[in-house]
């Protein structure tokens, strides 16, 4: 082969090489990969009664929800009671420390209708799950997937009445909780009779309140005051046989996937609100005590 035929062959080949979308194709791209964990460092619990050093808006009203879901921007959605107001989309589901955000973007491909938001107390967390959310829109972009779902760094303890109003949430989850073993730390814990008026209060009529756990102790713990509380009633299982989310409570998240792998054992407790204002319910417990 004379030098100039070698020449026009590898001319040939690196021409298919680039028309084929090969490396040197500049209108393909590979999807982008998921962040790595390792390069968000965190501590695995974080201390919710500590002051935290990052902004929360004064009232609901005053969010840009587009800012955090694009789906509501191309739907000329606004702000608080306005995109109400005009049959604008809100916020629905809320998962409470959602941790590495696996159960919450779960939630976005179970109810591509619904805005799924998801709280984070610890800072590379929050992070890494709004990078994770950034990398599937783009990586979906035509598909137009994964808009209805995001991250805010919040305290779910102290800051909820700054982000939803009376009735806004229809599912409110609580996954694989900090267990907080020691008594004096018992205070810290997420499900507790003060925090549970709350809840009850966020939640629309016949919204669904979800808790699981590895730990027997923590699983008693939520469940007694579940059912001791009087603007909740027990749900069961059978009545969540249709409820997608339900079914995948214990596979969803990383750390229920950690728990399979462990052959561990959940324990899971479902409640509705009762029905029941919260001047009713007071006034029913001092009837009872007289």
């Amino acid at each position: 082969m004379s030098p100039a035929a070698g020449v026009g062959v590898h001319l040939e080949k690196k021409q298919k090489t680039e028309g084929s979308g090969g490396k040197g194709a500049p209108d393909q791209q590979d999807p982008k990969s998921k962040p790595k964990k390792k390069l968000y460092r965190a501590r695995a619990h974080s201390n919710p009664l500590n002051d935290q050093s990052f902004d929360v808006p004064t009232t609901p009203d005053g969010i840009d929800w587009s800012e955090h879901f694009p789906c509501l921007a191309s739907d000329g959605a606004g702000a608080g009671k306005e995109a109400e107001a005009a049959g604008g989309r809100v916020v629905e589901f809320l998962d409470v420390g959602c941790g590495f955000g696996g159960f919450l973007i779960k939630l976005a491909d179970l109810y591509p209708e619904k805005l799924s938001l998801g709280l984070e107390l610890r800072d590379k967390v929050s992070e890494y799950v709004k990078d994770r959310i950034d990398v599937l829109r783009e990586n979906h972009e035509a598909e137009g997937l994964y808009r209805n779902v995001a991250i805010i760094r919040a305290n779910a303890m102290r800051d909820l009445p700054h982000y939803f109003r009376k009735g806004q949430l229809t599912k409110v989850f609580f996954l694989f909780p900090d267990p907080h073993f020691k008594a004096c730390n018992h205070r810290r814990r997420i499900i507790s009779t003060p925090l549970l008026d709350e809840y009850a209060y966020f939640l629309a009529k016949g919204g669904i309140l979800y808790t699981i756990t590895d730990v027997e102790e923590l699983g008693k713990w939520m469940r007694d005051h579940l059912d001791a509380h009087p603007l909740f009633r027990r749900i069961s299982d059978e009545d969540l046989e249709g409820d997608k989310a339900a079914q995948f409570l214990p596979s969803a998240s990383e750390e229920a996937q950690k728990v399979k792998r462990n052959e561990g054992k959940v324990r899971h407790s479902f409640v509705r609100p009762s029905g029941l204002s919260s001047l009713t319910a007071v006034t029913c417990d001092l009837c009872v005590a007289c």
